[in-house]
């Protein structure tokens, strides 16, 4: 009776992963099977008639709910108007929707009567019992053999394993500076300011949200369900990945993939690329294959309330999530800081630059398609008229201030800029100059090195932007008559004498062509054009580390 309830709580099961030593061809009776070039072999879990169909229904009235939750605001106005709020009128809709449920629980009970009869069901559930309970890494790597809902994965790393520096560091970065006032006026400024405060609450936890981060919607995933299902078929089956539950403090459990490649051929095995994917990405179909294909060890993460991952995707849950991930990679992979490179695309540069900043020991970072601020974007896509509106969300509920964290980064930094952008310029494709990854780059600079980045620098580093192709950017180059040799005895001359700590003051007694050149130099090895738009993948061979002396 046990492993009947067992069955019936139990999660849903999507695949199993078997190895059966050389690959073969199906055999008679194996038609859900598919061989694997690496001589795995990968079935797909046969369901009984039973379990299928209750599943099927299951499936439907999950997506249905979650089209009246989106439409229930409209739903809601439009039962007012028409009279149907009333008592009369809800306590018989009440009665429907009590009977509604016990059907669906009827349904969930036939469908645990169908894995119960099923004996590789049966198995995996007595496995996955046994990993919560016991939890050896033998079970664990049984359970590793099947691919299902990850709500019920036991947890692999929490985030107090080790000391962490989410609550000493991460919390209070991204908290508001507090401003000081007498407490009458506060408190008359915050009567002042509610209605506001309430608008922007109610905006950045609505649409807001959703908006920045479209693969949190449960529509859209389980419209790419399955594409998830086979990303993680490949990364499992061709790459051997390992897959893990980590929990931040938070609460929220971040579903992860590690491919380890130190004990392989690979020149670049031996360091960890972390990836930090765009607002709709996954790492299972995200930017992790652009380093994993360029041979280098990779630990994917998917952001909170992204398939496996618990929680919401606002920007104090995404530096938990992050910090739980660098936790994991140092203590648990077994990954020196100087190995690791954090490696970003979009929206994902805030968690990238927010790593750097909280783990400076860093090996290097690498933007891709990323931006500086958050707010021109924002202001970007929503009416003139809710300009005040949508800067007071964003600065104090999706504050992804990139370029302020990234300035807090000594280490190396690569920034790939898309020259056919359609997402990350604030006017049109065509205008490069509108590509926030230019404003990103300016900041950098400014900040790292100010006396050459003065009004003169700032000038020809602009125009450098401004070359939409490489023959332009060459041209614009070499009109400046920038000696490389000069430049690197320049920088290696300051860092031997003041140290590598920036900012540099570097620049103040130099003639203005000096810091042109300069300007020029530092704006090439920190900046890498690459001709596609904001989603074209990255080709492993231009993912590339970053310059450094």
């Amino acid at each position: 009776m046990a492993k009947l309830l067992s069955c019936v709580l139990g999660p849903r099961l999507y695949r199993v992963y078997r190895d059966r030593g050389p690959a073969r061809p199906p055999r008679d009776g194996d038609e859900a099977a598919e061989g694997t070039q690496d001589g795995s072999w990968e079935s797909y879990y046969q369901p009984r008639t039973l379990e299928k169909h209750a599943d099927s229904i299951l499936a439907l009235a999950s997506v249905l709910w979650s089209i009246s939750y989106y439409t229930s605001p409209l739903a809601m106005f439009y039962l007012y108007r028409k009279g149907y709020l009333t008592m009369s009128k809800v306590v018989p809709f009440s009665h429907y929707a009590g009977t509604m449920l016990l059907l669906l629980a009827g349904v969930a009970c036939l469908r645990g009567i169908g894995r119960w009869a099923n004996p590789q069901y049966i198995q995996f559930i007595t496995i996955l019992e046994d990993s919560h309970r016991i939890g050896t890494p033998e079970i664990k790597k049984k359970l590793a053999s099947y691919n299902f809902d990850f709500r019920s994965w036991p947890v692999d790393f929490r985030w107090d394993k080790v000391a962490s520096r989410s609550d000493s560091r991460g919390v209070s970065l991204l908290r508001p500076e507090p401003k000081h006032r007498s407490a009458a006026n506060g408190f008359l400024h915050a009567i002042k300011k509610l209605p506001c405060q309430i608008a922007s609450y109610i905006v950045a936890h609505t649409f807001g949200r959703r908006m920045l981060y479209p693969g949190s919607v449960y529509l859209l995933q389980k419209a790419v369900m399955p594409m998830l299902l086979q990303g993680q078929a490949r990364l499992v089956e061709e790459y051997n990945g390992k897959r893990a539950k980590l929990l931040a403090c938070d609460g929220n459990e971040i579903d992860t993939m590690f491919v380890d490649r130190r004990e392989s051929s690979e020149p670049h095995g031996k360091k960890l690329v972390i990836c930090c994917e765009g607002n709709a990405g996954f790492y299972e179909v995200g930017c992790l294959p652009t380093p994993l294909d360029a041979g280098y060890s990779v630990l994917g993460w998917n952001h909170p309330g992204f398939a496996g991952s618990t929680g919401i995707p606002l920007p104090q849950n995404e530096a938990n999530a992050m910090d739980v991930v660098m936790q994991y990679a140092i203590h648990q992979l077994g990954f020196l800081p100087e190995d690791i490179v954090v490696y970003a695309w979009s929206i994902g540069g805030f968690t990238a630059t927010w790593a750097a900043m909280s783990y400076p020991d860093i090996s290097a970072l690498v933007l891709d398609a990323s931006f500086d601020d958050l707010v021109p974007l924002a202001l970007k896509v929503m009416p003139e008229s809710c300009r005040g509106l949508v800067t007071r969300t964003v600065r104090q509920y999706l504050n992804l201030n990139n370029g302020e964290q990234l300035c807090r980064y000594q280490g190396p930094v690569l920034l790939v800029r898309r020259t056919k952008d359609e997402i990350i310029t604030t006017t049109v494709p065509e205008d490069i100059m509108s590509n926030r990854g230019n404003d990103l780059l300016l900041k950098l600079l400014q900040h790292r090195y100010p006396k050459v980045m003065a009004e003169e620098g700032v000038r020809v580093v602009r125009e450098w932007l401004e070359a939409s192709n490489a023959v332009e950017e060459a041209s614009v180059y070499s009109s400046y008559e920038v000696d490389e040799d000069w430049c690197l005895s320049v920088l290696n001359s300051y860092q031997v004498e003041h140290g590598r700590r920036f900012p540099w003051s570097m620049g103040e007694d130099m003639m203005p062509e000096g810091r042109r050149q300069l300007a020029l130099f530092l704006a090439r090895k920190h900046l890498q054009n690459f001709e596609a738009t904001h989603c074209t993948p990255l080709p492993p061979p231009a993912f590339r580390l970053p310059w450094h002396l």
